[in-house]
Parts: structure tokens; sequence; C-alpha cells
């Protein structure tokens, strides 16, 4: 990845998205920061969280941004070679839980990736890809999803979508 870079990494559940991502920037000198959206609610989403810290070396410093995300990424600018922010879905379910205002937070995080003066890697899961779900809510998730994807791919330089642990490229 070149200086500079940005890199949004698209997959299902399980495709090998993370993984891939963190290679990425591992490939990169010096400091690294990951900027980890998720918040343990419950024992599994706990132990999750706890496997992906313990599969980051000693490189990489972590930040927690469930819901400040964009100014996560300003911060970590100033101190790291290169960011990984996992995930953006599991932050578009903060921001929906919290009742935040979806279109104003995403414009703000896509002006915050535009600016970035680091690579930046950004994971996403594709949901969009499965059976129309059966409530409001979920169809609401997976359409806000689906534009939050298209928002950020359209500011990042290059995009991947990893299946099976393969990545497919969408766009350099």
């Amino acid at each position: 990845m070149n200086h500079a870079r940005h890199l949004l990494v698209l997959g299902g559940a399980r495709s090998g998205k993370s993984r891939y991502a963190q290679g990425r920037c591992e490939a990169i000198s010096g400091q690294l920061a990951y900027i980890a959206t998720a918040q343990a609610y419950d024992h599994e989403m706990a132990d999750r969280i706890a496997r992906h810290r313990a599969d980051r070396g000693e490189r990489w410093l972590t930040i927690e941004a469930p819901l400040e995300l964009p100014d996560a990424i300003r911060a970590s600018a100033g101190t790291a070679g290169a960011i990984l922010v996992d995930c953006l879905t599991l932050w578009l379910s903060n921001m929906l839980l919290a009742n935040e205002d979806i279109a104003a937070w995403s414009a703000e995080l896509a002006k915050a990736v535009r600016s970035c003066t680091v690579p930046l890697v950004l994971v996403a899961n594709e949901v969009g890809l499965s059976i129309v779900p059966d409530n409001a809510l979920a169809r609401r998730f997976r359409d806000e999803a689906g534009w939050l994807n298209q928002q950020i791919a359209a500011v990042c330089d290059e995009a991947v979508f990893v299946a099976a642990g393969l990545p497919l490229t969408l766009k350099t």
C-alpha cells in the first residue's frame, strides 16, 4: 500500500476480511493503530474481542471508538504509520442503537477518511447479498450498511471483496 492510500475491505462473516486487512497494514513499517468499534454486550462478544486483540502484535495500539469514529481516525493519524478500522458495520449498529443521525455521521466519516494523511484500512461486512430481512429494523440496517459502504468506497483509493479468504479487487 502506498503512503496515504485508503482501502475498504468488504466481505461476509468469517470471510477472512479482517485477517486480510490486518496483513495489509502490517506490511507498512512503524506504529499501527487499530480502531475497534465493537462493544462487548455479552460473553461471546467479549471473547471475540479478546481473540482479535491477541492476534495483533506489539506494534498495534488499540483505540476503542464505538461511536466517535471520525475523531478517532483524526487523532490516530497524528501518531500511527497506518490505521485499521474494524469494523464499519459494528459502528453502524452502534449508531442505530444510539438513535444517531446516520447520514450526518456517515458524511463526517467520509470527510475524516478523505483527510486522513496516513494509510487507512477500513473493514465492513457486505450484508446485502442475502434475503430481504423480515422486519423494519433489519431492513433499515441492511440499507444503511449498503449506503455507508458505497459512500466509503467512493472516498477510498482501493476496494477489495474477500470471500473464502480470497481477495477480489473491486477498485484500484
